[in-house]
């Protein structure tokens, strides 16, 4: 009987600790060219930004930081107190890092977290309207050096619609993914300034879960206080 109860008592704390852990985020890193340093695996909280573990490397490439994930969000994996920060979608289970010293941030190769995947797929097609932008912007400095009104207001209206181009997709990626938090995060990062009705899509759209988490929190708050302020 007293072995029966020793099993009992094994298997109950077993349950116990895996889940109390079952929200535990892994954060293996691999850094290419490391020889020493100390690295922080750090969160937004409110206004600031905090250390929520960290680890002294010495004679190794290899790592591994925790913390626990209440719901998916941004964390930053940074170097010591340099510059070098490599910011990736945090979620529970395992994400692997991989980069280099020399390109800390430009070389980062982020797995494992849906949420990361799903951002990085949004940024290559942020990045493609940016370029637009680029050659907008520059069409614009070449209609006002050369004093054409006219072509000044042709790019002025390619600049509005570009803008409206960007936030559509915006709302489309959002509502296409809105169960994955990384929904109202781009909603928030990448619509505030935008019609209201694009943020109520989105809001609208979301899971109940992806609503619970604190990007939809946020959002949510976001909207109320913006139709607080038009009733003003």
């Amino acid at each position: 009987m007293k072995k029966i109860g020793m099993i009992m008592v094994i298997a109950i704390t077993v349950m116990a600790c895996s889940k109390e852990n079952e929200n535990t985020m892994y954060v293996k890193t691999s850094v290419k060219g490391l020889k020493k340093g100390t690295f922080y695996l750090q969160k937004q909280l409110d206004s600031m930004i905090i250390s929520v573990d960290s680890v002294d490397v010495s004679g190794k490439e290899d790592f591994l930081l925790t913390d626990e994930v209440e719901s998916p969000e941004m964390y930053y994996l940074t170097l010591g107190n340099s510059s070098k920060r490599i910011a990736f979608f945090g979620e529970k289970d395992t994400v692997m890092i991989e980069t280099q010293l020399d390109l800390f941030a430009l070389k980062a190769k982020v797995t494992g977290s849906e949420n990361q995947k799903l951002l990085d797929d949004f940024s290559a097609m942020q990045q493609q309207f940016n370029n637009q932008k680029l050659d907008l912007v520059k069409e614009e400095f070449e209609a006002r050096k050369a004093g054409s009104q006219d072509s000044i207001d042709i790019v002025a209206k390619k600049l509005k619609n570009w803008q409206r181009k960007k936030y559509l997709y915006t709302t489309n990626f959002a509502v296409k993914n809105a169960n994955y938090e990384v929904a109202p995060y781009i909603a928030l990062t990448e619509l505030v300034n935008a019609n209201i009705k694009l943020l109520d899509t989105i809001n609208n759209s979301l899971t109940p879960e992806v609503k619970a988490s604190k990007y939809g929190k946020q959002l949510d708050a976001f909207i109320s206080e913006i139709k607080v302020s038009e009733k003003e």
